[in-house]
């Protein structure tokens, strides 16, 4: 089921957000939906890089893809 979801714009934001998905062939909706949800996965995006570099500042391990290719060789 589909769910209504009100944000406050200006007239200005509302009608550049109208005029940037009306040039795209799209939905007011679908653009906000998919800013809204790009912004989540970019902060997710981030949030597992800074725990990989931690990760690695910890363990500094690192394969070049030559060994990549050895060790999945050898799996098969």
């Amino acid at each position: 089921m589909d769910t209504t979801v009100t944000i406050r714009l200006d007239d200005d934001d509302k009608e550049l957000i109208a005029r940037y998905a009306r040039s795209k062939g799209r939905s007011i909706s679908d653009i906000v939906r998919e800013a809204i949800l790009g912004q989540i996965e970019d902060e997710y995006d981030l949030e597992l890089y800074r725990e990989a570099i931690e990760e690695y500042r910890k363990n500094p391990l690192s394969y070049s893809l030559e060994e990549v290719a050895k060790l999945l060789e050898n799996e098969e």
